[in-house]
């Protein structure tokens, strides 16, 4: 992989992970309200920004042609789990439960 390719990945990072950030999140709060808890919501925001995260990439600059493009791919999508994860374990942790008004 040559450097021009790593710039391109890098700018397709900042262009394209905020949203997929978003859209992890908005998945993950969905999941929590269908009774998901726990752990579960963690694995799950992995899990989701790892597959979407490598999938923008594919979507951006086609299938990779050897390893190090898959390498770049995945670490991408790690960095778009990790990150969806640390979002919602910070926000989890430092804002109460809200509670649903009862009727």
């Amino acid at each position: 992989m040559d450097f021009q390719t790593i710039v391109t990945v890098l700018n397709n990072a900042v262009a394209g992970g905020i949203p997929i950030v978003l859209v992890v999140m908005g998945l993950v709060e969905f999941a929590k309200r269908l009774g998901l808890t726990g752990k579960a919501l963690l694995v799950l925001s992995m899990g989701v920004g790892l597959v979407f995260g490598a999938a923008y990439q594919v979507a951006q600059n086609g299938l990779p042609g050897d390893f190090g493009g898959w390498f770049t791919y995945a670490i991408f999508g790690l960095a778009m789990g990790l990150v969806t994860s640390g979002i919602y374990d910070l926000i989890d942790a430092r804002w109460p439960p809200r509670t649903e008004p009862q009727e």
